[in-house]
C-alpha cells in the first residue's frame, strides 16, 4: 500500500507548520531565560537558533508521521484539522470543543499553582527568571503545539498501539491500556523539565517528586482529552494551562 493512501498529507502539513511555529515562538522567552547559557556556546545565537529549528522541525516530522499513521489505527488523532484538511469541518461544531479545552487548561494551570504552592512550604520557592508577558505568550505556544505533538500525538499514541499489539486486541485499546499510556507519558513529561530546574535549584527526591506531580497532573489531563476529544483539544487546554502558569500568574499575583 502505498503512503500516500494511509497518511493525510495535508494534514501532515499542518501539524508540522504548528511545530515548526511553536518552536520558533519560543525562542524569546529562551534567551530571556537561558541567554547567559546560549553565550557560552562555541557558536553564534542566530546559529543556535536556526540549527535548533532544523533539530525540531526533524523530530516533529517524525513525530507527526507516525501519529498520524498508528493513530489511525488505534481510533486517536487531530480530528479538526483533519475535517479541515478534507473540507468536511462544521464550524458549530468548534466552539463548545474550545470552550470546554479553555475551561480545563485554566483550571490546570491554577490547580498545578496551588500544589506548588504547597511543595514549597517544604521545599522552598523556586524563582524562575521574570520574563515581559509577550514571551510568556509565545512561549506558551510551544507547550500547547509542540509537546502535545511529541507527548501525546506521538508517544500515547505509539504505546497505546504497542500494548494493542501485545495483548492482541486487534487495534482496539482499552481504556486500562489508554491510562497507562497516558500515566507513562505524563511522567516523562514531568521528568523532561528536570533539566531545566536543575538551573534554579538542587535536585534532590523531592524536586523529581515535584516535577513528575505538577507537570503529571497536566499530562494526565490532556492526555484525557487528547483520547476523548482530540489533539486539538489537548492543544487548547495545554496553552491555556500555560498562559495561567506564564501570563496570568506572574501578572497578577507575583
Amino acid at each position: 500500500m502505498k503512503i500516500k493512501k494511509i497518511i493525510n498529507w495535508k494534514l501532515f502539513t499542518y501539524l508540522l507548520l504548528l511545530g515548526l511555529s511553536g518552536v520558533v515562538a519560543v525562542f524569546p522567552f529562551l534567551i530571556t531565560t537561558q541567554g547567559e547559557m546560549l553565550k557560552e556556546l562555541p557558536i553564534s545565537l542566530p546559529i543556535v537558533l536556526v540549527l535548533s529549528i532544523i533539530q525540531s522541525g526533524v523530530l516533529i516530522s517524525l513525530a507527526v508521521f507516525f501519529g498520524i499513521l498508528i493513530g489511525k489505527k488505534v481510533g486517536f488523532g487531530s480530528p479538526l484539522l483533519e475535517k479541515i484538511s478534507l473540507k468536511k469541518l462544521q464550524k458549530a461544531k468548534i466552539k463548545p470543543l474550545v470552550l470546554l479545552s479553555v475551561v480545563v487548561g485554566v483550571v490546570t494551570g491554577f490547580t498545578i499553582i496551588a500544589l506548588d504552592k504547597i511543595f514549597s512550604l517544604f521545599i522552598g520557592t523556586i524563582a524562575f527568571e521574570p520574563v515581559p508577558i509577550w514571551q510568556g505568550v509565545l512561549a506558551s505556544f510551544y507547550g500547547g503545539i509542540v509537546e502535545e505533538i511529541l507527548m501525546r500525538l506521538f508517544l500515547v499514541t505509539t504505546l497505546v498501539w504497542i500494548f494493542t499489539k501485545v495483548k492482541g486486541t486487534g487495534n482496539k485499546p482499552t481504556s486500562t491500556m489508554v491510562w497507562i499510556a497516558i500515566i507513562i507519558a505524563s511522567i516523562v513529561f514531568g521528568l523532561g523539565h528536570l533539566p531545566a530546574t536543575a538551573q534554579l535549584t538542587t535536585i534532590t527526591p523531592l524536586i523529581v517528586v515535584r516535577a513528575i506531580l505538577l507537570n503529571g497532573i497536566g499530562g494526565m489531563v490532556f492526555g484525557w482529552l487528547y483520547w476523548k476529544k482530540g489533539l486539538e483539544s489537548a492543544m487548547i487546554a495545554h496553552y491555556s494551562a500555560d498562559i495561567v502558569l506564564l501570563v496570568i500568574f506572574p501578572m497578577f499575583f507575583r
